[in-house]
C-alpha cells in the first residue's frame, strides 16, 4: 500500500495521490512525428546534462491554449502569488518562547519543541495527508501533512535558534515480479543540524530508515515550489487545467532544476491536448536529470499509444539499462531472496547494490547484517563499523552500534 505522503507513478495509467509532496502524473499520447527525431538526437546527451538553468526563461515555456484564451508564461508572476509559508504571528512566537525560550542546549530546545508540537495537551498536531498549506495554517488547524508540517517546524526551529532546513526524502522504489518499477515515493521532512555536528530529523509521519533511498537539503525556494506543485496537481485532478498550468509555471520559476516539476507540467499539456508540448517538456526534464525514470516512462507510454515503435523501443531500452544501474533495484531483489530464505542470494544482490553506492551507510549496514545472519562475524563487524562511521543521523548510529554489540557478543560466544 502506497504511503499517502508519497508520489506514486504507475506505468499504465494516470492517477493522482493527494499527498504532502507531489502527486502521481502519467500522461499518454502525442501527435507530433517530427519530435521523434529530436528525442533520438537528444538521447545521447541526456546523461551528460546534470543541471538546468539557474533561472527559468519564461519565453522558452510553451503557452497554454485553453478554449479561445492563450496563457503566456510571462503572465504568471502577475497572476500567482506565493504565500508566506514560514510566517509566524505573535501567538506562534509566544508558543516557541514558552517551550524553548532560548534556554538549555540546542538538543534540549529541539526535543522540547518537538514534544510541544506533537504532545497531548500542548499543540497536539495530527497527521492528515490532505492538510496542505502554510506553517500558520498547520498551527491553527491542528493538522498537517509532511510539507505543511515542515513549513511550521522550520519556522519555529529557526526562531528558537536552531539550524533547520527542509529535507527531501526519496523512498526506495518498488518493482513488480517482472522487474517493472511501479512507484517512486517522495517525502519531505526537516533536518536540524547542531553545532556539535549531530543531525536529527523532525517528521510528522516518520519513515523506516531502511525504506529511505536518498536525502538532500531543499532550499526555501524549492520548498515553495513544492507548495505550488501540490496546488497544481490538485487543480489538475479537479479538471482545472488553467489553474494547474499557472501554479506549475510558478513552481518552475522558483525551482527550474527540479525535473519532476517538468514531468508534471508535461501532464498538464497532455490534458490540454498539446501533445507536442507535453513531449518536449518530458525531454526537458531529462535534459535536467538524465536519470528521471518518470520522464522516461512517460515517453514510453506516449510513443506506444502513438504507435511510434522506434522511439518506444529506444526508451524501453533506456529504462531497462537504468534499472540495472539502480542500486535499489538490486536491494529489492535481495529483499525478495531474503523473504524466500535464501540469504546467500540476498547477499549477492546487496553486494551488487553496495558496489553502485559504496559510501551508503544503510547499504553497508544491510550487507553487514546479512553476513551476521550467515555467521560471518568478522566480516559483519567490518561492514557495520563502516556504517557507523558513515552515518549522519544519531538514530542510525545508535541502531548500528546496538547491532555491532550483538555481533561481537555472538563472536565471543562462538570462540
Amino acid at each position: 500500500m502506497a504511503h499517502p505522503c508519497h508520489l506514486g507513478i504507475d506505468l499504465r495509467q494516470l492517477r493522482y495521490t493527494f499527498a504532502m509532496l507531489t502527486r502521481a502524473v502519467v500522461a499518454s499520447g502525442l501527435d507530433s512525428r517530427v519530435r521523434a527525431l529530436v528525442a533520438l538526437a537528444l538521447a545521447g546527451l541526456l546523461c551528460a546534462c546534470a543541471s538546468g538553468p539557474e533561472k527559468l526563461d519564461l519565453a522558452s515555456v510553451p503557452a497554454l491554449q485553453s478554449g479561445e484564451r492563450v496563457f503566456q508564461a510571462y503572465e504568471v508572476p502577475h497572476l500567482v502569488q506565493t504565500p508566506e509559508l514560514l510566517a509566524m504571528d505573535q501567538e506562534m512566537l509566544d508558543f516557541v518562547d514558552r517551550y524553548t525560550g532560548q534556554w538549555g542546549s540546542e538538543r534540549q530546545r529541539l526535543m522540547s519543541l518537538h514534544r510541544s508540537i506533537r504532545g497531548s495537551g500542548m499543540l497536539d498536531l495530527d497527521y492528515d495527508p490532505f492538510a496542505d498549506g502554510t506553517g500558520q495554517d498547520a498551527f491553527y488547524r491542528g493538522t498537517a501533512n509532511c510539507l505543511s508540517y515542515a513549513h511550521m517546524f522550520v519556522a519555529m526551529a529557526r526562531e528558537s535558534g536552531l539550524d533547520a532546513s527542509y529535507q527531501w526524502v526519496e523512498m526506495r522504489p518498488q518493482w513488480t515480479r517482472m522487474g517493472e518499477r511501479v512507484a517512486v515515493r517522495l517525502h519531505v521532512n526537516v533536518r536540524v543540524k547542531l553545532r556539535s555536528g549531530q543531525e536529527y530529523m523532525a517528521d510528522i509521519d516518520p519513515l523506516e530508515p531502511r525504506d529511505i533511498a536518498d536525502t538532500r537539503i531543499l532550499s526555501d525556494h524549492e520548498a515553495a515550489a513544492l507548495y505550488h506543485n501540490n496546488v497544481a496537481m490538485d487543480a489538475l485532478a479537479e479538471g482545472d487545467v488553467e489553474s494547474a498550468w499557472l501554479q506549475a509555471i510558478r513552481a518552475l520559476q522558483m525551482a527550474p532544476k527540479m525535473s519532476h516539476l517538468w514531468v508534471n507540467l508535461g501532464a498538464i499539456y497532455r490534458h490540454a491536448g498539446q501533445h507536442a508540448d507535453a513531449e518536449s517538456t518530458y525531454l526537458r526534464a531529462l535534459q535536467i536529470n538524465g536519470q528521471d525514470r518518470s520522464a522516461m516512462n512517460n515517453l514510453v507510454v506516449l510513443y506506444q499509444l502513438e504507435g511510434r515503435e522506434a522511439e518506444q523501443a529506444y526508451w524501453e531500452d533506456r529504462v531497462r539499462r537504468h534499472r540495472e544501474r539502480n542500486p535499489f533495484y538490486h536491494t529489492w531483489r535481495g529483499d525478495k531472496a531474503g523473504e524466500s530464505g535464501d540469504l546467500a542470494e540476498a547477499l549477492v544482490h546487496y553486494e551488487k547494490a553496495l558496489s553502485l553506492r559504496p559510501e551508503d551507510s544503510r547499504m553497508l549496514y544491510a550487507v553487514g547484517l546479512l553476513h551476521f545472519q550467515l555467521k560471518h562475524y568478522e566480516i559483519a563487524d567490518d561492514y557495520i563499523s563502516q556504517a557507523i562511521e558513515g552515518a549522519h543521523l544519531m538514530t542510525d548510529k545508535e541502531t548500528y552500534r546496538l547491532q555491532l554489540r550483538a555481533v561481537r557478543e555472538e563472536q565471543l560466544a562462538g570462540s
